[in-house]
Parts: C-alpha cells; sequence; structure tokens
C-alpha cells in the first residue's frame, strides 16, 4: 500500500498546504492539481507576455519552501503545474535546489501542447491547444528515478495513477486497478473538498479548523482508502466522498486516456472516522481519442448592474433596458448585449437590501471600442434622468478581453508523449493497444429497475428538495453538472433513491431550473452511489471565461437545486416533524 496526498486542487489553493502535508504524517507521495480550462487561459495570457513563463507561479513559492523538506521525508512529488511550459518549470526547480544545495532528481513529461499543429488539426485561431495525457508518463519517470515530476496537461487523476503505476508495475491491461487508482485521483485531486469542503452537509462538521488535504491509500489491488492527516480539520465520510465521485462528471463512464472507469461498480465503505474504503472498481478498455482544451480569444467584454429598489420593479427594469438600448444603438453598438434581472427583492422589506433587485447589462464586442467609454458612459449619464433611486454596485471600468474554450478529440496514436530527464534523454510513451470506439465507451450500464411505486407513494410534503438530498455542481467547458444523492446515514436510502430516480426526469428538472428549459440533458442514475448525475449542456455558454450567469462555474447550482420545493413522500422524509 502507499500514500499518496494532495496539497493543491486549483491554481491559488492554500500555499501552506505542501508544508503542512509534509509535517502531518507519513507520505510515499505528494501531489498537486493546478490546471483548469480557465488556468490554462490564465497561463495562456501568461507565456504572451514571457516566453518563459507559462507554468504555476504559487507551485515555485511551494517547493521553495518545501522541497528540502520532502527530500529529508523520501516524500516524491508529482504536480501538474507545469501548465503550458513544464520544461521551464522543471528548469526553474533545478535551480532552487541547487541553490538550496539539494540533490534532486527533476523529469517532466510533456507532448499535450498542440499548438503548433493547430492548422493540422482543424483547430481554428487558438491561444492554447492541450491534449489530456495519461499516467504512464509520470509512472516512466518515477521509474526513472525521479523524486519530482512535473507535467503539462495530464488528466487531473493521472498525478495519483502515475505513482500507483510505478510502485505496483500495473500494464496497460491492468484495467481494474488503474480504474481503481482513477477514482482516487478522482476524489483526491481537488483537494479539501473530499474532506467537508463545498459540502452540502457541512453543518454535521466540525469547520472550526483549516480543513485537512486528503490522502488516499491505495493498494496493489486497486482498493483505496480515502482519509487525512489526525488533528486536521473537517471528515472524510462516505458522503463527502460522494461528492467528490459525482463532481464534474457525466456518464456512468468516466473516460481517460488510460481507462474507462466504471462509476457504477464501487462500493463505499466507513471503516473508522475518516476512512473511507472504495472497492469493487472496474474498468475498461479506454477510448481511441483523448480531449483537447481550446481558448481561444473571444472578444472584448464589459458589464454593469443597477440597483432597483422598492415598488415597481418591472417597470424601473424596463424604463432604464429603453434609455441604454436607444442609447448605445446610437453610437457604436455592442455586438451582443444580455439582461439579467434578479428580483433579490421581498415585499414588506425590513432592510433596503432586501426591498432591492439586481439588473445586470452585459456587452460583447469583438473590438474594444463598443464596450469601453462609450458603455460606461450610457450607463453613467442617465444617473438624473431614469428610474427613481438609480444607484449601480460600481461604476462601469473599461472592456476586458475574455476567452472562450471548447473541447476536441484527436486520436491517441496523434499525441506525444515524452519524458524528459533531467539529463535531457528523452523517452516517448507509447500509446494504449486496447482501445474501445467512443461510441461504445460512453454507454451506461442499464440501472435496477425503480422499485414498486407503493413502496414510496403516498402522503407528500411540500419541502426543499434538499431536505432529502445532497448536491454538488460544476463546470467541465461550457457544461454543467449536478450530482444528487442520498446522504448515507438516511434510513431507508435505497426507497429514497428509487423516489429520487423516478422524480428527478427531464420534466422535473427544467421545472426546477429554468435556465435548462431549453438546453439538451443527461441523467444517469448512479445506483451504487445512491446519486443521480444531471448534465446541462451550453448553461455556462463558451466556458467560465465567457460566461455572463451569476454563478459561471455552476458551483452554486447544486445548491440553488436543493433550495427548490418539491412534494417528497413523508415517509422519505427522516424528521418530518422538525419541517412543519
Amino acid at each position: 500500500m502507499i500514500r499518496i496526498g494532495n496539497c493543491s486542487g486549483y491554481y491559488g489553493d492554500r500555499l501552506s498546504a505542501m508544508r503542512e502535508m509534509l509535517e502531518g504524517g507519513q507520505l510515499d507521495y505528494l501531489t498537486g492539481d493546478y490546471l483548469a480550462e480557465l488556468t490554462m487561459l490564465i497561463l495562456g495570457r501568461d507565456r504572451m507576455k514571457d516566453a518563459e513563463l507559462g507554468y504555476a507561479k504559487t507551485f515555485v513559492k511551494q517547493m521553495t519552501e518545501s522541497m528540502a523538506l520532502a527530500k529529508e521525508l523520501g516524500v516524491k512529488i508529482v504536480a501538474n503545474a507545469g501548465g503550458l511550459n513544464p520544461a521551464a518549470l522543471a528548469a526553474k526547480l533545478r535551480e532552487i535546489a541547487t541553490e538550496q544545495g539539494l540533490d534532486l532528481t527533476i523529469a517532466h513529461v510533456e507532448g499535450d501542447d498542440l499548438i503548433s499543429r493547430a492548422e493540422d488539426f482543424h483547430f481554428g485561431t487558438v491561444m492554447t491547444a492541450n491534449a489530456y495525457l495519461g499516467a504512464f508518463g509520470i509512472a516512466s519517470a518515477l521509474e526513472g528515478g525521479a523524486d519530482v515530476v512535473v507535467t503539462g496537461r495530464v488528466t487531473d487523476a493521472s498525478v495519483v495513477v502515475g505513482p500507483a503505476i510505478a510502485e505496483f508495475g500495473w500494464g496497460r491491461e491492468d484495467f481494474d486497478q488503474l480504474a481503481g487508482a482513477v477514482v482516487a485521483g478522482h476524489v483526491i485531486e481537488c483537494g479539501t473538498q473530499a474532506t467537508g469542503g463545498n459540502f452540502s452537509g457541512f453543518t454535521e462538521l466540525d469547520m472550526s479548523m483549516p480543513l485537512g488535504f486528503p490522502i488516499a491509500e491505495i493498494s496493489a489491488d486497486g482498493t483505496v482508502v480515502v482519509t487525512k492527516h489526525e488533528g486536521t480539520g473537517g471528515a472524510v465520510t462516505v458522503d463527502t466522498v460522494t461528492a467528490q465521485l459525482v463532481y464534474e462528471v457525466g456518464s456512468a463512464v468516466y473516460l481517460g486516456p488510460d481507462v474507462s472507469t466504471r462509476l457504477d461498480t464501487m462500493t463505499l465503505t466507513q471503516e473508522a472516522p475518516d476512512r473511507v474504503a472504495i472497492t469493487g472498481v472496474t474498468g475498461e478498455a479506454p477510448p481511441e481519442t483523448t480531449k483537447v482544451c481550446l481558448n481561444a480569444f473571444g472578444g472584448f467584454r464589459n458589464s454593469v448592474e443597477f440597483l432597483l429598489t422598492g415598488l415597481d420593479v418591472p417597470a424601473k427594469a424596463e424604463l432604464i433596458r429603453t434609455q441604454m438600448d436607444g442609447a448605445l444603438q446610437a453610437g457604436n453598438p455592442p455586438e451582443s448585449i444580455e439582461w439579467q434581472l434578479d428580483r433579490t427583492d421581498v415585499g414588506d422589506p425590513a432592510t433596503e437590501a432586501q426591498g432591492t433587485a439586481l439588473l445586470r447589462c452585459h456587452v460583447k464586442s469583438a473590438e474594444p471600442g463598443p464596450v469601453g467609454r462609450s458603455f460606461s458612459d450610457a450607463a453613467i449619464q442617465l444617473a438624473l434622468a431614469s428610474y427613481p433611486g438609480f444607484s449601480v454596485t460600481r461604476p462601469p471600468a473599461g472592456g476586458t478581453a475574455y476567452g472562450i474554450y471548447r473541447p476536441a478529440y484527436v486520436p491517441q496514436t496523434m499525441v506525444p508523449h515524452v519524458v524528459v530527464a533531467a539529463d535531457g534523454t528523452r523517452t516517448d510513451i507509447a500509446p494504449p493497444t486496447t482501445i474501445t470506439p467512443i461510441l461504445d465507451a460512453t454507454r451506461t450500464r442499464l440501472e435496477a429497475a425503480p422499485a414498486a411505486e407503493g413502496e414510496w407513494l403516498g402522503e407528500t410534503l411540500r419541502v426543499p428538495l434538499g431536505r432529502l438530498a445532497y448536491a454538488r455542481s460544476g463546470d467541465k467547458g461550457g457544461d454543467a453538472n449536478v450530482g444528487v444523492w442520498i446522504p448515507e446515514g438516511h434510513p431507508d436510502r435505497v426507497a429514497a433513491h428509487d423516489w429520487l430516480v423516478d422524480f428527478l426526469d427531464e420534466s422535473t428538472v427544467r421545472e426546477l431550473l429554468p435556465e435548462a428549459a431549453t438546453l439538451d440533458l443527461e441523467i444517469h442514475p448512479l445506483a451504487n452511489l445512491k446519486a443521480v448525475n444531471i448534465v446541462i449542456h451550453g448553461l455556462l455558454g463558451e466556458g467560465v471565461a465567457s460566461s455572463t450567469r451569476l454563478d459561471p462555474q455552476a458551483k452554486g447550482l447544486g445548491e440553488w437545486l436543493r433550495a427548490r420545493d418539491c412534494a417528497i413522500p413523508t415517509t422519505l422524509l427522516p424528521a418530518v416533524e422538525d419541517l412543519l
């Protein structure tokens, strides 16, 4: 068994986490995930300013402070912090190691950056083009004696799967073991989201201390125990682990370049406090293609938020919209004008905030002019000539550039996967030879039929869905997903899940989440997790960097769904008397 910790779930996570994880207890490996679709765009802008950049600078700060301690403890470090420039990051780390008098072997993995071949792949004009590599390059680097391995765009789980391959000698067709490690990586990749962060049941946890980062104990057969260092905040429970398992996934088949992982096969067991075992995971051959993250320049954008207080909110909104539209059309109009009215006001408001609605105006254009000074002037020059109580949350600023995201897919055989050792030796990693056609790989295993309606039909009570179920939501490019599940402590999880599967059909989801009314939906039951996963295609437009939603990464979407009132059978509600 090996213990693999995590010290970063995103670019900007807690800087002290690396040292905390090294000092907190025994580890064999320490990993970090620094990349997201938006991060690749941020790093792309860095690289445009300085060709030597393009990697996560916070990782350099962490390593400067902690690499000596990691060497002393014999903990190997694996991170995807290389971003768009893993070679430069590796060189920077070697420079720091030399300054500190450390004998560290630092390797990097590259090949994911396809920007120079964008035309060949018909990607169009893009700023970044990075394929998702698998874990066998990381494993090769570790087998070659590396103490530190940094990569570009690998799958988030690969930084965990690679060490397991290196330790246990798994081959390309050890699909069940690889799938187990993928699940371990998926659970711990987002750091404290596995120990109580962003968790619907947070009121049941002790959140008074900084949350501990998670650890995956992986065995040679692919079984996993998720835990954390003793004395750290938060908790590891079946529910905190389930929350991460349903985060940013689609169907029951979780596709990756090394293995297609069946999310509908695993079993979670609370072995002890802060110890959750994951067993029974099965894997299948990976798809023939791998995803490519494309970021392109989208244009320029700006926005203004009007405060509408008191009575006649719809009429006030209509007045300012008419005035703004007229002013903008009279000059150099933006290509896109979008209005959003949020009725955050309540009747008989006890405070001014309770009596105020928010009206947002978003504008976009290919050129900066239409969304710059002319847009700001149009808003501010109405200050004394519009609705009563005119106010804005902030004066409009100048227009800013934004990016758009879209995925592409290319054959794995056409993507280089190269390990570069400290001495410059290059090792090519062959793609998988056993693959599954993509249409077959995305199939969903048939679920057991729901229980007979008579088992839970009867008297109902209209209460928020969250009184029965937990949820976690997130973004994948322009799509959003919401995983909803019945908490582990429910007295009859099977019956409650049967009702949830029957209840959350397409028409109900569209009713509860009106933004999804005209969008394509996927709904996937996961009986083993007592969960339902909902994928809403196009909710975030062209990705977080261009989205105009109040919640552009859909992080609050699940909590919104939980707040919606539903007619739930009273026999399924754990404490009806407390809800009346």
